[in-house]
């Protein structure tokens, strides 16, 4: 990767947009939902920017006024004037000002960090990019996830937020995993989705009232086919991201064990079996990945009774 993705945090924060042409107003109406100070500095300003100023939402300052404090404590500049020469020439006095961040529009060159396409389910919200390459493909796929989540999956965020503190005093990590799994796939997802904020929220309480059951460990025995990450079955990506152990034996590739979920352990074991059974009977998740199909069980597993184990073929 040449840009590492992060959210910058707005709270508190000012953004500069550089501009005041249709481009300006672009980035105006890209980042007016943030709670950051919105302000605009140019010499003319579009419609649209006198509009959101008559509102409260954005302060618009003349172009003879930019100075050092403009870029105090900005969590980014914009530079969008839609004229190359005029945008090379305010990149250079944003940076020799000390703004931060700035960014150029169809500029990557001039840019410390770049806009990504958006699909916004306030709180949740996706950035997808493409390092300014394809900034086209970027388009498609969010148009893609935006048809994968449901328009009110942020309210249903904001709900588990709200209960966050109720759910970490009364149940282990391992049962919040547990519970917030069941929100996000279950019931109250469906019910949300559905319209029913109400019975979304009694469903979810009535569960935590319940408390967890006890844990009880399992192994998935997850065949990697021949070794590449694409070819891994979607099944087995499920597995590994819900796993709380990974174990393999030496010589798997390191993009396979990039699927599994970031804060599984990750175990190598000579005798992979073996050290699976242990953690599965000490209550954990184990996902036991093998190259190949994994197309027959080995007899340790297949003969066990006391633990869950579920076979997941891959790619011969």
């Amino acid at each position: 990767m040449k840009a590492f993705p992060m959210f910058l945090a707005t709270s508190g924060r000012r953004i500069v947009i550089l501009g005041g042409g249709e481009q300006a107003a672009q980035k105006a109406r890209l980042v007016i939902r943030t709670d950051a100070e919105i302000v605009v500095a140019g010499f003319e300003f579009d419609d649209e920017l006198h509009a959101l100023a008559d509102e409260g939402r954005v302060r618009l300052v003349d172009a003879h006024e930019i100075h050092a404090d403009l870029f105090e404590n900005a969590a980014i500049t914009f530079v969008a004037t839609g004229s190359a020469g005029a945008d090379g020439a305010l990149h250079a006095l944003a940076k020799s000002l000390g703004a931060p961040v700035v960014n150029v529009v169809d500029r990557p060159a001039l840019c410390d960090a770049l806009t990504p396409s958006i699909v916004d389910r306030d709180p949740v919200v996706v950035a997808i990019g493409t390092e300014g390459t394809a900034p086209v493909l970027g388009r498609q796929i969010k148009t893609a996830v935006e048809t994968m989540l449901e328009p009110r999956l942020g309210a249903l965020a904001a709900l588990a937020g709200r209960m966050r503190g109720a759910v970490g005093q009364r149940l282990s990590a391992r049962a919040r995993r547990d519970f917030w799994v069941w929100v996000f796939s279950g019931p109250v997802r469906t019910a949300h989705a559905a319209g029913s904020e109400r019975r979304a929220a009694q469903i979810l309480k009535a569960r935590l009232e319940q408390g967890p059951g006890p844990s009880e460990g399992s192994i998935a025995y997850v065949g990697v086919g021949p070794g590449a990450a694409d070819l891994m079955s979607l099944r087995g990506v499920r597995r590994m991201q819900e796993a709380d152990l990974i174990v393999h034996a030496p010589g798997l590739a390191p993009e396979i064990l990039e699927l599994a979920r970031r804060d599984a352990e990750r175990q190598v074991a000579a005798d992979p079996v073996t050290a699976a059974l242990a953690a599965a009977r000490e209550g954990a998740r184990v996902v036991l990945l093998v190259p190949g199909a994994a197309a027959e069980l080995p007899p340790a597993l297949s003969e066990t009774e006391a633990l869950p184990v579920e076979q997941v073929p891959g790619i011969a």
